[in-house]
C-alpha cells in the first residue's frame, strides 16, 4: 500500500467491523427517527401544524446533513475514516441529548440541525470502508447488513420511544437515546481497523486526491448513477414520509394510543423492514452475477409492487388490517437501498468513494428527506379542512401513488447503462 496505508483486514476483524458499523447506523436512526414517535406530544405542547412537523423532522435536519456531507466526505477520501466516524457519533449523540432541554421551537430546531451536522459524518466514510472490506461481488450483501441498522434503529425508537414518552415525557426520551452514543464513539475509535484503500480488490490507491469537481465530472459521464440516485431519492421521499407520519396516521384515523402504535410499528419496521434491507442486497448480488441490469430490473418491479401494497394499507378500514397490510411493503419498499449504495461505490475510483457516497446521499436526501416529510405534511394541512383528522391518510396515499411508479421508471433506466458504466470504474485510478 502507498503512503503506509494498512494491509488487508483479517476476516474476523472485517466481521467485527460490520457489526460495529451496523450498530453505529442503528444509533444514527434511533437519534434521527425518535422524533417521529414524539411528534404528537410536540404538536400538542407547541400547537404547530403538520407542515412544521415535516420541516422539523425532514428539512431542518436534511439541509445540513446533505450539504456538510460533501466536505466531510472529501476529508474522508484523504484521511482516517474510522476516526471521523467516531467524532460524528459523539457529536450527534450529544445534540440528541441536548434536544431534551428545548423550551421552544427555535431551540428544538437548532438541536435537530446539530444532529444533522453530526450524522453527516457517518455514512460516506462508512460506505467507503465497507467497499474496502468487501469485494464487488459481496458488496451489496455487506451493504444490506449495514443498512439493517436503519430498521433496528427505527424499531428501538418506536418500541422504546412510545413507552418512554407515555410514562416519562418526550424530553426524557432524548436523554435516554442520546447518552449511550457517547460510549459507542469510544468503541469505534479504539476497536475498529481502518482498511487499506482498494484492499478488497487488490487495487492500489494513487497519489492524486480528486477534487469534488473531478468526482462530479466522473459521475456525470455515468448515466446509471443519476438514474439510480433520482430513483433512490424518490423511494426515500415515500419511505421517510411513511415512517415519520405513520404514527400520526394510525393515531388520528383509528384513535390508537401511542404505546400501542410504537409497539406494532416498531416490530413491523424492525423485522420486515430489516429483512427488506438485507435481502435487497443479498438478492441483488445473487441475480446480478451475470450483469447488474438484472438487479435494477428486480428493484424496479419490487418498487412498483410496493405502490399497490402501501395504497391498500392507507385505504384499510381498521388499524389492525392497516398494519397487517403494511408488513409486506415494509420490506419491499427497502430493497433498493443496499444495491444503490454498493453500486455507487463500484462505479468510481478508490479515492472517490466517500465523495461519491456523499453525492448520492445528497441527491437522495434532498429529494427524500428535505422534501418528502415537509411536502406530505403541507399536503395534509391543505386537505385538513375537507378531511379533518383523515387528512394525513390521504396525503400519504397521494404521495405514494404518484412517486413510487416514477421511481420504478428510473431504476429501469439505470439498468440499461449500469454494466457499461461499471466497466469504466477504474479509469481515474
Amino acid at each position: 500500500m502507498l503512503n503506509g496505508e494498512p494491509p488487508i483486514v483479517s476476516p474476523a476483524a472485517r466481521r467485527y467491523a460490520m457489526v460495529i458499523l451496523a450498530i453505529v447506523y442503528m444509533f444514527n436512526f434511533v437519534d434521527r427517527q425518535i422524533l417521529a414517535i414524539l411528534l404528537p406530544a410536540i404538536k400538542a405542547e407547541f400547537g404547530v401544524g403538520d407542515a412544521y412537523l415535516g420541516f422539523l423532522t425532514g428539512t431542518a435536519f436534511a439541509l445540513f446533513y446533505v450539504t456538510l456531507g460533501i466536505p466531510i466526505a472529501q476529508y474522508a477520501d484523504r484521511c482516517n475514516r474510522r476516526n471521523l466516524i467516531a467524532v460524528a457519533v459523539a457529536l450527534w449523540s450529544a445534540m440528541t441529548a441536548l434536544s431534551g432541554f428545548a423550551t421552544n421551537l427555535v431551540y428544538l430546531t437548532l438541536a435537530r440541525i446539530g444532529v444533522g451536522v453530526g450524522e453527516a459524518g457517518c455514512s460516506p466514510p462508512a460506505h467507503a470502508m465497507i467497499a474496502d472490506y468487501f469485494p464487488p461481488e459481496k458488496r451489496s450483501t455487506a451493504m444490506g447488513f449495514y443498512t439493517i441498522g436503519i430498521s433496528a434503529g427505527i424499531m428501538l425508537a418506536y418500541l422504546g420511544g412510545g413507552w418512554v414518552v407515555h410514562n416519562i415525557g418526550w424530553r426524557a426520551t432524548f436523554f435516554i437515546v442520546g447518552v449511550p452514543g457517547l460510549l459507542l464513539a469510544l468503541v469505534v475509535r479504539f476497536t475498529l481497523v481502518e482498511p487499506g484503500r482498494g484492499s478488497s480488490e487488490n487495487r492500489t490507491a494513487g497519489e492524486s486526491r480528486p477534487s469534488l469537481l473531478e468526482v462530479w465530472r466522473f459521475l456525470k459521464e455515468r448515466p446509471s448513477f443519476f438514474h439510480m440516485a433520482v430513483a433512490a431519492g424518490l423511494s426515500s421521499l415515500v419511505g421517510y414520509s411513511v415512517i415519520i407520519f405513520l404514527p400520526s396516521f394510525v393515531g388520528r384515523s383509528f384513535d390508537v394510543g401511542i404505546v400501542e402504535i410504537g409497539r406494532w410499528l416498531g416490530l413491523i419496521l424492525g423485522i420486515a423492514g430489516g429483512a427488506g434491507f438485507f435481502f435487497g442486497g443479498y438478492i441483488s448480488d445473487r441475480i446480478g452475477r451475470s450483469g447488474r441490469r438484472r438487479s435494477l430490473s428486480f428493484i424496479s418491479v419490487t418498487v412498483l409492487a410496493s405502490t399497490l401494497l402501501l395504497s391498500s394499507m392507507f385505504l384499510a378500514g381498521t388499524w389492525q388490517l392497516s398494519l397487517l397490510l403494511f408488513v409486506v411493503p415494509a420490506a419491499t419498499m427497502n430493497v433498493y437501498l443496499a444495491p444503490v449504495l454498493a453500486l455507487t461505490q463500484s462505479l468510481v475510483s478508490l479515492r472517490m468513494r466517500a465523495t461519491a457516497s456523499a453525492l448520492v446521499l445528497l441527491i437522495i436526501n434532498i429529494i427524500g428527506l428535505a422534501t418528502g416529510p415537509w411536502a406530505t405534511g403541507a399536503l395534509s394541512d391543505i386537505l385538513q379542512p375537507q378531511f379533518g383528522d383523515e387528512s394525513i391518510r390521504y396525503s400519504l396515499l397521494i404521495v405514494t401513488a404518484v412517486i413510487l411508479p416514477w421511481a420504478s421508471f428510473h431504476y429501469y433506466r439505470a439498468g440499461i447503462w449500469i454494466d457499461a458504466d461499471l466497466a469504466r470504474a477504474a479509469e481515474a485510478d
